[in-house]
């Protein structure tokens, strides 16, 4: 694909546009400006809350719809809401009783709201640090089953998490999007939640075609993303199986991956 036929580059955040330490670098703010001065418009989604991407809004000048929740949520750059997905309410219950069952603590989110039964629990304290802000402490999610546009199943444990990834696509099929936003969190959302769809979401409010489309990122939910995208770029960091999903493999988020891409994919 010549690469001046790029219109829109959408990017993942976590492992992708930001350092393992949730830095965004001075070279990756560089090259989201150099896209725009080239008239590509850039986008970013996320598995994160939208609060949780505030902080990118101003360095980066993102002007386009933010997509949170990995598509669950899509907001304006002031946290307008789009439009929203919420998982189905009578599968909200089952869904943390699957994730439980494999030993995965659980998490949910619900309007801005992000909910733990644990503060101390794997990952809480470093998701409260990521997003910037903390999570509400509850003793249960009962009554907290409408409205949900996330459940977070957390572990450490991988053969765990790929078993109970497994579990939730069996068990629910297509009424949900089951898939691991990193190694130790795996996402329940709507079906039509997921970043393939925010791809088209982004396509339709742009009059861009899906060819002329980028996208990159480093974990199996961006697979779908780059399913839907005329290029598609994977991060060195990546696994080897998104890394084959991809049409590009760039260098690592430590190694400023995703400014790379930009130079040597998007702009040449």
């Amino acid at each position: 694909m010549p690469q001046n036929s790029i219109r829109l580059f959408v990017a993942d955040v976590d492992g992708t546009l930001v350092t393992q330490d949730k830095v965004l670098t001075t070279r990756a703010i560089e090259a989201v400006r150099a896209l725009g001065a080239a008239g590509v418009t850039f986008a970013v989604t996320s598995g994160r809350p939208p609060r949780g991407m505030a902080m990118l809004i101003e360095p980066l000048r993102i002007s386009t719809p933010v997509a949170a929740f990995n598509g669950g949520l899509i907001v304006e750059p002031d946290m307008t809401v789009i439009e929203q997905k919420v998982i189905p309410q009578e599968l909200v219950a089952p869904t943390l009783e699957l994730m439980e069952s494999f030993g995965l603590s659980t998490w949910i989110y619900r309007g801005p709201e992000w909910y733990v039964k644990d503060i101390a629990g794997p990952h809480v304290k470093i998701e409260a640090d990521t997003v910037q802000f903390q999570p509400t402490l509850t003793e249960t999610f009962d009554g907290l089953h409408d409205g949900v546009a996330k459940i977070v199943g957390v572990s450490d444990d991988r053969e765990a998490m790929d078993r109970a990834t497994e579990a939730a696509r069996e068990r629910f099929g297509d009424k949900v999007t089951a898939a691991q936003s990193q190694p130790y969190y795996l996402d329940v959302t709507h079906p039509d939640a997921n970043k393939g769809s925010v791809v088209r979401f982004l396509s339709a409010r742009f009059s861009i075609p899906t060819s002329q489309i980028a996208t990159i990122g480093d974990m199996p939910n961006d697979v779908l993303m780059f399913a839907q995208s005329g290029l598609s770029i994977a991060m060195g960091n990546a696994s080897t199986e998104v890394q084959r999903a991809a049409r590009r493999v760039t260098t690592s988020n430590q190694n400023d991956g995703f400014a790379y891409a930009v130079e040597k994919f998007i702009l040449g």
